[in-house]
């Protein structure tokens, strides 16, 4: 890694309905992240937090129609938009701690304005492919894919410029084990390559980087990995908000981070849904930390 990275919290609770995840970005730093970095001597600028809408709790529990907290989540992308591209725009890598997932939106919406054909690997159990109309639960956390696909609200889909950020053929969902049934239609729809867990236990994590590699690399401009810490099972990392069993190991995503940094392909990333309230003792955000710190170059020898 020989760019400045930049680090960027973004601790937005407004897709999901679990507080404590916009804590997620100081948990992170908390346990030890800044320090992985300065004894890897990288350059690295730790731009603090952007400012979120203040939490109104009342409305916030409420059941509301369509996508839940809208107003807050444009903002807040808007806001995360413009610090992504200007990251970019100094040829930095911009590294964004969440926070829930819906802060994808914004990231990748300013990312995007830099690069023609962006690849995005999306780590994660959940594809995040809903739209407001289909969606169980109305939280936006598990719809921003699909937004930077081109659809969904118009205030969200042209944040930061008009229209679809990514084209679904550059697109590489990994850990799939929880899908709604729209998910499933629109994936086969677009044909978007797909590992569930079912192809991971089959492959192997080696082979399923390789190959997502091997397919991303020669249509792709820049390729940003959105890492969501409820793609690992939840046995290991416990505080996260959308627990899913029978996912990832610590042991595989660590070996996967470590591939994809070999690669020297990836140009920004996201790492979301840490919850310390919902945590053992921090644990999930030292993983956090330790993992960020084997993409960043951190090895036994």
């Amino acid at each position: 890694m020989n760019q400045t990275i930049d680090i960027i919290g973004a601790p937005i609770a407004f897709g999901q309905r679990k507080l404590g995840v916009d804590f997620g970005p100081d948990a992170i730093r908390y346990a030890g992240l800044l320090n992985r970095l300065k004894d890897l001597d990288l350059t690295f600028n730790d731009k603090g937090n952007i400012q979120v809408p203040k939490l109104d709790l009342e409305r916030y529990l409420s059941e509301q129609e369509g996508a839940r907290n809208l107003p807050e989540i444009v903002e807040v992308s808007k806001t995360l938009s413009d610090a992504t591209s200007e990251s970019v725009a100094q040829s930095h890598f911009p590294l964004t701690l969440g926070g829930d997932h819906s802060l994808a939106i914004g990231s990748i919406s300013g990312i995007s304005q830099h690069y023609e054909n962006l690849g995005v690997i999306w780590y994660d159990a959940h594809g995040d492919l809903n739209i407001a109309e289909e969606s169980p639960s109305g939280n936006v956390h598990g719809m921003p894919l699909r937004t930077l696909l081109g659809e969904g609200d118009d205030q969200l889909v042209n944040i930061g410029s008009e229209g679809a950020k990514v084209k679904p053929e550059n697109v590489v969902l990994i850990g799939m084990r929880d899908l709604d049934s729209g998910e499933r239609r629109y994936i086969k729809e677009q044909n978007i390559k797909t590992y569930t867990m079912a192809d991971v236990d089959r492959l192997g994590i080696q082979q399923v980087i390789k190959e997502t590699i091997e397919y991303l690399k020669d249509k792709t401009d820049g390729i940003h990995l959105s890492f969501d810490v409820d793609g690992l099972d939840p046995y290991e990392t416990p505080g996260t908000g959308t627990r899913v069993p029978g996912g990832l190991t610590y042991r595989e995503s660590h070996f996967a981070l470590e591939l994809l940094s070999q690669s020297n392909l990836i140009t920004s990333m996201d790492l979301v849904e840490v919850n310390p309230l919902l945590d053992q003792g921090n644990s999930t955000a030292e993983q956090a930390a330790v993992l960020l710190g084997s993409f960043f170059g951190e090895t036994l020898l």
